[in-house]
């Protein structure tokens, strides 16, 4: 669709700047707050767990040991081998999600009275632990859109699969969890129709706009991971558009002003520019190695099928267990199907600080087995306490005594945040950001550099340069514009 088809030549960026600060759309968060309870009143979620073994449509194969679906579609359970130079540990096995498959997040938009709104839906996964989740309009394996299960087709997926019926605001190709897929990505997109395309609002979905999403991303386990990967990928910078800063009189608005600015910044305000990043990145990857091998199941040390399960023979990292779904709103109803359930208490957290009054993030070049291209940015501590040994606390992260501190460190985001419920069982995270005192020297290791947030949003434009867990993070965050939100005309 043409700029003049979609009824406007606003930039995504102003238009997704705008939508941020609107807080009430078409509808209140006191609509969505009782339509969304409704919603989980009325409907049945039943998950069940059962062993591996148990499983309708899945078996472990007699000759490799690997877990797969009777057909050969959606995933499979496999083994790694694995070989770096990166951390503590340079060898290792581990089982493995295997699912080449590239699906569909995409949020479908409109402007409606002069608002950008995104239609989200209320989604049951299976192992989301609390039942529904905010998620994207469309959220969709390939094997699932093209109806492998043999249910009903995705909603709005026309959308998105038509890319002259609607103006595409976003396109990119990002990955998932590099520590539990093999190579997985998924394209997440963001396309907004004409004002005056009549759109029905199926069962399930609701408008909200982009400052309703910033506000309930506040809450503990509200907005499911693949929104906030979709999110992270919305800019705030451009075509000349920059709000003039100016202090709020409270810490959580003067910070969301601090957000913006970094947003806003030129290169040349940043610490480093973006020459000096890239080449910086482009150096991490040639100094640490990734060599990873498809291995059969039933060969990887220190792992047991037992007990209708796999895991780990210290009980750490995660488990591959077995659940029986019954949803009454999905493409089908029932099936059986594998999860990954790992250890309790992962935390992951971005430090931030001012550098010549600009506000700066601490990115990580990490090293995960599953990672596209042998390592991704990722957040300045992303880790679960209970896989390290207590008995050598030399090996945690860099960075991780300062989650225990509070002087000098200020707390700007905090809350449980789920992964993703179609393969991972009650799988949650502490989210945090952490501001540190601008005067405050921190000694960075090699593979550790500071950027703005519109550095860290260019990188994002591409693909595989951050991982899952810092795009998830940075969608958190909410720019504050220093003068009157748009009001609905």
């Amino acid at each position: 669709m043409s700029s003049s088809a979609s009824g406007s030549l606003t930039t995504p960026e102003r238009l997704f700047l705008e939508s941020a600060q609107c807080l009430e759309g078409v509808e209140s968060l006191s609509a969505f707050r009782d339509w969304f309870a409704d919603y989980r009143q009325n409907h049945r979620f039943d998950v069940i767990r059962r062993g591996l073994e148990q499983l309708d449509g899945w078996h472990f194969q007699k000759d490799n040991g690997n877990l797969v679906h009777h057909t050969g579609r959606f995933f499979s359970i496999e083994g790694l081998d694995v070989r770096t130079n990166f951390g503590h540990v340079h060898h290792w096995m581990q089982p493995i999600i295997n699912q080449p498959e590239i699906g569909i997040l995409g949020f479908l938009c409109q402007r409606i009275k002069g608002v950008l709104h995104f239609l989200v839906q209320a989604k049951m996964e299976p192992g989301n632990v609390n039942g529904p989740q905010i998620s994207p309009t469309v959220q969709a394996t390939h094997s699932n859109y093209t109806q492998a299960h043999g249910g009903k087709q995705v909603p709005y997926l026309c959308w998105f699969l038509d890319r002259t019926r609607a103006r595409c605001l976003v396109d990119q190709l990002q990955s998932e969890q590099g520590a539990r897929f093999l190579a997985k990505r998924n394209r997440n997109m963001i396309v907004q129709v004409c004002e005056n395309e009549p759109i029905k609002v199926e069962e399930g979905f609701f408008w909200l706009t982009l400052g309703q999403l910033f506000a309930l991303l506040q809450e503990d386990n509200l907005v499911n991971m693949d929104s906030r990967t979709v999110l992270s990928c919305t800019r705030f910078t451009g075509d000349g558009f920059t709000a003039k800063y100016s202090r709020r009189t409270t810490d959580a608005t003067a910070f969301g002003a601090d957000i913006l600015r970094s947003f806003q910044s030129r290169d040349r305000e940043g610490l480093h520019d973006m020459y000096a990043l890239t080449s910086w990145l482009t150096h991490m990857k040639t100094t640490y190695s990734l060599q990873v091998q498809r291995v059969p199941l039933n060969t990887v040390h220190d792992w047991f099928v037992e007990d209708g399960m796999i895991r780990h023979q210290k009980n750490r990292f995660f488990r591959v267990i077995g659940v029986e779904v019954a949803i009454d709103n999905r493409e089908v109803s029932g099936w059986h199907q594998p999860l990954i359930e790992s250890t309790k208490g992962g935390i992951i957290c971005f430090l931030c600080q001012k550098h010549h009054d600009i506000l700066h993030f601490l990115v990580q070049a990490r090293v995960e087995p599953g990672n596209f291209d042998r390592l991704e940015m990722a957040p300045t501590i992303q880790l679960t306490p209970g896989n390290y040994d207590a008995d050598h606390p030399e090996h945690l992260p860099p960075f991780t005594a300062l989650l225990l501190e509070s002087e000098g460190i200020q707390t700007r985001y905090d809350a449980l945040q789920s992964e993703e419920g179609g393969r991972f069982y009650q799988d949650q995270n502490r989210y945090q950001v952490l501001e540190l005192d601008p005067g405050r020297d921190l000694p960075l290791p090699p593979n550790y550099t500071w950027m703005t947030l519109r550095q860290m949003k260019e990188f994002i434009r591409f693909n595989n340069f951050f991982n899952i867990e810092a795009r998830g993070l940075l969608s958190c965050l909410r720019p504050e514009l220093p003068t009157c939100s748009p009001r609905l005309t």
